[in-house]
């Protein structure tokens, strides 16, 4: 096989030039920025190459025809790790296209790449829902720069200069196409006062609920017991520190003589079920019983194994509930609950039905909530008056939510993974046989299973019997929700005790499975997908401390220009931490309409989801008496400070520069932001340098 060795000693060879044109031979393809194997980039005097084989790509610097720097980085923050003196580039294996292993990003890490593009509908606050038109460089009467421009109607045109940075927000509406507005019409005037008077009126109802529910008179729970101990013991997995911080708010509320209406928000796995299943022990000792609502059978099952498991060696009844029990076992259910001969029950929708009634019902948990409507969520709260409501949902509440209902609401988060568990490995890659032939036979020689993703039900079947020509020895089954509930539930029992190797299955696996012995998980024709939609299926692997797999596959004769740009938004998710705000676009409409109620979805549509956020933090502000985004104080971003083109060429890079510049508030910033730039870049050239130095000189007058 073809290759290039690259050696710091051998100042003279390979030079630049030979460097660039072997890639090309060699197969490599060039790319804006390294994000994957068989890419390099060129950056002034920097090389940056991902070879085959290779763990992590390799930056080459040059001085002249010298190699200055020759290093390893890692893609998702592009910082340079391991110094080395030599390295081997391989050519393209003919056989793989773009089967890398990418670390799916965990949420975090640095924001790279900006997320506007070319074309995007965006929202400035005083000119409103335009179409973002990249960056021109301008001098203009207020000075030398660069400038946003953002197209409106018609001939209608806005530069906005970079300290006016933090006034531009994505325009995120649930799938509603906005109309563009024009700079003269006044239209968005009116529409974005209509909806500041409605997040005013929704803060006031928040605030006002919340004034409602903390006057009212609950249950209040003892300490801990010595059983509750015993039971939190037996959990096999360390706590991660949000994790206890979330259950201390719960048993805080719980201990409280105020009903508890607590949303317990986290990403899927990150541990959210045992801080459920402890409060419902903690109600269970105090003689109140429990009712655990999940929007699926499957679900619901999961969780009465795990209830059933970890309180075996307590004398606390555990029953489940669903229209697909007998008549006989749903009339005996119902008439235990009636009698507190039971104290926990864990059910689908059929526990919202009228004949359901509790002897003394303590606590109601709601997971994966985002999947109930608001009249089934009024249900739930009519149950009993003052009951303790915990809200569960592995929808991710992005900060700017989250800080706009710190004033109404009870909200506790799990933003970090438990600490063994190791990020899944990710592979884009078009269709190849080959790939899925190789990934199944790798998890299944390690004694483990495999998750098909194959969201088509009618040709299931077709698509199991080619697999099983291609894999004659591997045990496959299949899954979906059109299945009877009694053959679905025989399925994923053979899949669960490992009777079946691979299960082919629909997006049936999105809510809440937990199979910890799938490690793998192959998702076909992803380009159909949303972005939050793979981030839940996803997470259905990864589950323990063994290295999980993700395999993406597309097929190119499906690529519309749409599918083009989501599967360009999917490899950038897949190999920058950053990206996770990208899986956040699909989840922010819905997470909100179920957080704040429906009928602030039209408001959310009418200035996008981020403004609307934005306006109803100012409210929440405005009513606790505090100052709002307008009235704190930022240091603008100085005109003089220019990234050139020649520097940062690629555009969405620059931006994304120029925002995390326009963040900063403390010279140590400015001084790690350009040791960044030196290792990403090279030297600064000196209308930048100038430009830090004056933001530094600033940042200490003010810090002072």
């Amino acid at each position: 096989m073809k290759s290039l060795i690259i050696d710091r000693g051998q100042n003279a060879y390979p030079s630049y030039s030979i460097i660039l044109e072997t890639l090309v031979d060699l197969g490599y393809q060039k790319v804006p920025m390294v994000l994957d194997v068989g890419e390099f980039a060129v950056r002034g005097s920097i090389i940056d190459v991902f070879s085959y084989r290779h763990s992590h790509p390799i930056r080459i610097e040059f001085d002249g025809d010298a190699i200055e720097r020759l290093s390893s980085f890692h893609p998702s923050t592009q910082r340079s790790i391991t110094a080395l003196e030599s390295t081997k580039i391989l050519a393209k294996d003919p056989r793989r296209s773009k089967s890398p292993f990418l670390q799916w990003g965990e949420g975090g890490g640095t924001e790279l790449i900006s997320e506007f593009q070319n074309g995007d509908i965006v929202v400035h606050e005083t000119y409103g829902i335009g179409i973002f038109k990249g960056l021109h460089h301008l001098t203009l009467r207020k000075g030398e720069g660069d400038y946003v421009l953002i197209q409106y109607k018609g001939e209608d045109r806005v530069y906005v200069p970079l300290n006016q940075l933090e006034q531009i927000h994505p325009y995120t509406g649930g799938g509603t196409e906005p109309k563009i507005n024009g700079l003269h019409d006044g239209v968005w005037k009116r529409v974005k006062e209509r909806v500041r008077k409605a997040t005013v009126e929704c803060a006031e109802e928040m605030v006002q609920l919340y004034k409602l529910r903390t006057d009212q008179t609950g249950f209040s729970y003892g300490e801990d017991t010595v059983w509750q101990i015993d039971l939190e013991k037996s959990f096999e997995y360390e706590e991660t520190p949000d994790q206890l911080q979330a259950l201390a708010d719960v048993k805080r509320d719980m201990e409280s003589h105020v009903p508890m209406d607590r949303i317990l928000s986290g990403d899927v796995g990150y541990g959210k079920t045992e801080i459920f299943l402890r409060a419902a022990f903690k109600a269970a000792e105090h003689q109140k019983q429990v009712a655990l609502v999940v929007p699926t059978t499957l679900l619901a099952a999961q969780h009465f194994r795990t209830f059933e498991k970890r309180f075996k060696d307590f004398p606390y009844t555990v029953a489940m509930l669903s229209r697909f029990c007998s008549k006989k076992k749903q009339k005996r259910i119902l008439a235990s609950l009636h009698s507190h001969g039971l104290d926990v029950v864990i059910g689908t929708h059929r526990l919202l039905q009228k004949d359901v009634v509790f002897a003394d019902l303590g606590l109601v948990i709601i997971d994966e909530e985002h999947r109930f409507g608001v009249r089934h969520k009024e249900r739930l709260k009519s149950l009993k008056p003052n009951v303790d409501i915990l809200s569960v949902s592995a929808t991710p509440i992005p900060r700017t939510l989250y800080i706009a209902l710190s004033g109404g609401k009870e909200v506790s988060l799990l933003k970090t993974p438990p600490e063994k568990r190791k990020p899944i490995l990710t592979t884009l890659s078009e269709y190849h046989e080959s790939l899925i032939k190789e990934a199944i036979e790798k998890e299944v020689k390690r004694g483990g299973q495999v998750l098909y993703v194959f969201n088509a039900v009618r040709s299931m079947p077709q698509k199991a019997r080619n697999l099983k020509s291609l894999l004659p020895h591997i045990r496959f089954s299949m899954a979906h929700g059109q299945m009877e509930e009694s053959v679905l539930k025989s399925v994923m029992d053979a899949f669960l005790n490992k009777e079946t190797d691979v299960l082919i299955c629909s997006t049936i696996m999105e809510s809440g499975m937990d199979i910890p012995n799938a490690n793998t998980m192959i998702i076909e024709n992803v380009e159909n997908f949303g972005l939050a939609q793979l981030h839940q299926l996803r997470g259905r692997v990864g589950r323990t401390d063994k290295q999980a797999y993700a395999f993406l596959f597309y097929k190119e004769e499906n690529l519309t220009a749409k599918a083009k740009k989501r599967l360009q938004a999917i490899r950038e998710y897949t190999a920058l931490g950053a990206g996770y705000r990208l899986a956040l676009k699909d989840l922010e409409i819905r997470g909100a309409g179920t957080l704040l109620g429906y009928k602030q979805h039209g408001h959310m549509t009418a200035v996008g989801f981020e403004l609307y956020c934005a306006l109803l933090e100012d409210s929440v502000r405005q009513i606790q008496g505090k100052p709002g985004r307008s009235q704190k104080t930022r240091r603008p971003l100085p005109y003089m400070l220019i990234i050139p083109e020649s520097y940062v060429p690629e555009e969405r890079e620059r931006l994304a520069l120029y925002r995390r510049v326009s963040a900063f508030e403390f010279g140590y910033q400015i001084d790690a932001f350009e040791e960044e730039l030196r290792d990403r870049y090279g030297p600064a050239p000196d209308v930048l340098s100038n430009g830090l130095a004056l933001l530094r000189h600033a940042s200490k007058t003010v810090d002072v």
